[in-house]
């Protein structure tokens, strides 16, 4: 059984790289191809693919959670702290996609 700091630190780097994960790619969570009108995706989709990947992983969070022992419930500040953290990790991938400059 993996002890709490293990548990603690898979789940943060997990949350750095779905963070970033819409930002580096133009497929979906980096596997499945898109149609080519969705190329190159467009800011709408990548933040819903940002939403999707924080849910994602909180759901994996909760699962280690519970491993661990009980799931605490949580009220509204929680996840709007969490939330803000996930946009937060997302920035070097935001910025690699839209602020870098390209020398075409």
């Amino acid at each position: 059984m993996l002890n709490l700091d293990i548990y603690s630190g898979l789940v943060i780097a997990l949350a750095v790289v779905f963070a970033n994960l819409p930002f580096i790619n133009h497929r979906l969570f980096a596997i499945i191809p898109l149609p080519l009108r969705l190329i190159p995706k467009p800011a709408w989709f990548r933040l819903l693919e940002l939403a999707l990947c924080y849910v994602i992983v909180g759901a994996i969070g909760m699962t280690f959670e519970a491993k661990i022992g009980t799931v605490f419930s949580q009220a509204w500040g929680f996840y709007a702290v969490t939330a803000c953290l996930f946009i937060v990790l997302a920035f070097p991938g935001f910025a690699f996609c839209y602020l870098r400059r390209r020398h075409d």
